[in-house]
């Protein structure tokens, strides 16, 4: 999949960090010790602040936790730990999705955080940052069918797909007869009550039923090879937020956090 990717280069990376360092006048994050005085050549809404949208309605990415309404999820605690190593601090504006994009054009805020697919399309109008969460298509079958371990395999299978998916497509390209459900709640079900062979699906909605139905009698028999990436997006003028935002996703890459993350939401690493 084509997509943008601008890292930082190592004579770059050491300049910004001697630079963010001498712009320091308070405290920083607690990650790399990059400091908020560098907020002017980020070009953000809010001095010393990343101001960040997401949906707030997309669980697991971007939710309100029952009980406290605190804001949490995936994309959430990415995005706060990118902020906290810039040495800012991190501030949400939730906002629909058909508005979301819009809103960015508006400058009323500086990124969006809420599983934004990378695209062609996309790339032709907006920057884009390392990807953060990246997944694959994945055939779901019930624990222990064996007659399913490949695409050409649903060729005659029956499969329970959202006619507005991409899954759907998929489904019928391999030959499959499709079951019309309205999500995967209703697919999965269909599933375990065998009343249909399969069900495709992304990846990332698989490993996020597991985690709250731990013990649901199915499994992946086959998945894509092609990924589907999502990143941080950005207007094309804040080339130098993107690249301080790659240097951050990076050191939280190597150092395990963004693996810690993906543990907790869907007990396994989805960065990379």
């Amino acid at each position: 999949m084509s997509r943008t990717r601008t890292i930082l280069g190592v004579a770059a990376a050491s300049a910004a960090v001697l630079a963010l360092a001498a712009c320091s006048s308070g405290d920083s994050g607690s990650g790399s010790g990059e400091a908020s005085g560098a907020a002017d050549d980020y070009g953000l809404v809010s001095d010393g602040t990343l101001t960040v949208a997401t949906e707030g309605t997309y669980r697991p990415f971007s939710f309100h936790e029952d009980g406290s309404g605190e804001l949490v999820g995936y994309d959430v605690e990415i995005a706060e730990a990118v902020a906290d190593k810039l040495g800012l601090e991190v501030e949400f504006q939730e906002t629909q999705w058909d508005a979301i994009f819009a809103g960015l054009d508006a400058g009323r805020f500086d990124v969006i955080g809420n599983q934004v697919s990378i695209t062609p399309e996309r790339e032709e109008q907006y920057l884009f940052s390392e990807p953060y969460t990246v997944s694959r298509g994945v055939i779901v079958v019930n624990e222990g069918d064996s007659s399913i371990s490949s695409f050409d395999d649903l060729d005659g299978k029956t499969t329970a797909q959202s006619l507005t998916s991409n899954w759907y497509e998929l489904a019928t390209e391999s030959g499959a007869k499709v079951e019309a459900v309205e999500g995967w709640a209703q697919a999965v079900a269909l599933l375990e009550q065998g009343r249909v062979d399969a069900t495709i699906n992304d990846e990332l909605t698989f490993l996020d039923y597991l985690t709250t139905t731990p013990d649901a009698p199915i499994e992946v028999a086959a998945e894509t090879d092609e990924t589907s990436e999502s990143a941080f997006a950005f207007t094309k003028d804040k080339e130098a937020l993107v690249e301080a935002v790659d240097e951050a996703l990076a050191e939280l890459r190597d150092e395990g956090v963004l693996a810690e993350i993906g543990e907790k939401y869907f007990g396994a690493d989805v960065s990379q």
